[in-house]
């Protein structure tokens, strides 16, 4: 598992905002697309999520599985797979990165997965970039459509 896909992108507001948007699990069904579900099973003592569980439906993937996320800092998290049904391995982070004058940021999204049915390396690949590439024009239409407070 060690090849992985990322993809970065430069959003319109400041990295706590871009993390506020990422660590809101329940918001996801609205601007996710593939996310139909988000339940937040634990958090840590500062009410980050520790485990989540998601309901995937990403047209031929469909999918129940738990995550456990891990947040360094203020400015990345990562996660890996608990349980699913479908998956054998699911690896990925959001890395922020503030610009300027920490009104941009850049989201570097890296993801792995492994599914449980044969697939070619190529393909696994093409279809982590489509994961990563959707995720990232929500995440930032999301972010970019908040009113600035």
């Amino acid at each position: 598992m060690a090849e992985h896909t990322s993809s970065s992108i430069t959003i319109e507001a400041a990295p706590a905002d871009v993390m506020g948007v990422i660590a809101d699990f329940a918001r996801y069904p609205e601007w996710t697309g593939e996310v139909k579900e988000a339940e937040v099973l634990s958090a840590d003592d500062r009410g980050r999520a520790e485990k989540v569980r998601l309901v995937l439906d990403a047209g031929a993937i469909k999918d129940d599985h738990t995550l456990a996320y891990t947040w360094i800092g203020d400015h990345e998290v990562s996660w890996t797979l608990v349980k699913s049904q479908m998956l054998r391995a699911i690896d990925g982070s959001y890395a922020l990165a503030p610009l300027g004058n920490g009104d941009r940021t850049e989201v570097t999204y890296r993801l792995t997965v492994d599914v449980k049915i044969p697939m070619l390396g190529m393909i696994k690949r093409k279809a982590e970039k489509v994961i990563i590439d959707r995720a990232l024009a929500g995440l930032k239409k999301r972010v970019e459509s908040i009113p600035k407070a």
